[in-house]
């Protein structure tokens, strides 16, 4: 009967009540992905849920954003005490608020397997990288990722990190924007050997849109173009 989509909301409501019922795991997971059920009832229920239910719930295009943020805070509150390889499937197939909570822990089983997860975003990567306290390897990886090392809020968010290795770092420069680049060699920003880099490169975008724009034949300067 829960298998019908077009079940009214006070039966599947009166199902809920029966705790007969609710003794079976199939009637609590179909009243969980009913899209009629009571939002405090399906509430109620994501408690109960297992594991990969519950990511396959919050990955159901057409769930409420309040039940979906619910199963997701109930992902991540489960983290601390998972077994290595539950975590390793989530970090794989997880939604990205949890991905982004797998790849914040550190682990070295699991970040690479994280940052190829489909459902990862440039958004959940940018709130992992605001974070001062992360593991230098979380770092590394994502400068070594061919998806998130070439965008370009990732980089900009990776320059800014104290724990990006400024071998991996300095070959995004030239990439960067000069409203960007004079930010970021504001004091205090980043660390001092880099923001010499960065003042470098500022430079260097000065003087090659000066030559750029030099007319043929004048020279740089002004004075040699005087007649005498």
């Amino acid at each position: 009967m829960l298998e019908r989509k077009n079940l009214p909301a006070e039966i599947l409501e009166e199902v809920s009540r029966r705790k007969p019922l609710l003794k079976s795991y199939r009637v609590k997971r179909a009243l969980s992905f009913h899209p009629r059920t009571p939002r405090l009832v399906s509430l109620r229920l994501l408690r109960e849920l297992f594991l990969m239910d519950l990511v396959q719930l919050t990955l159901l295009p057409a769930i409420p954003e309040e039940l979906k943020r619910s199963a997701e805070d109930q992902l991540v509150s489960r983290l601390p005490q998972l077994p290595l390889g539950q975590k390793i499937t989530l970090a794989r197939r997880g939604p990205a608020r949890v991905a982004a909570a797998i790849l914040a822990e550190g682990h070295a089983q699991t970040t690479a397997v994280v940052l190829d997860n489909a459902h990862l975003t440039e958004a959940q990567i940018l709130k992992v990288l605001s974070r001062e306290k992360l593991a230098p390897r979380v770092v590394l990886a994502i400068t070594q990722h061919r998806k998130w090392s070439t965008t370009y809020n990732v980089r900009l968010a990776l320059v800014r990190h104290p724990a990006s290795p400024l071998a991996a770092i300095l070959p995004y420069l030239p990439e960067i924007t000069v409203s960007d680049l004079k930010e970021l060699a504001a004091p205090g920003i980043v660390p001092e050997n880099l923001r010499k880099y960065l003042q470098a490169e500022i430079q260097r975008r000065i003087r090659s849109n000066e030559k750029a724009v030099r007319p043929a034949g004048a020279s740089a300067n002004p004075a040699d173009d005087v007649e005498h």
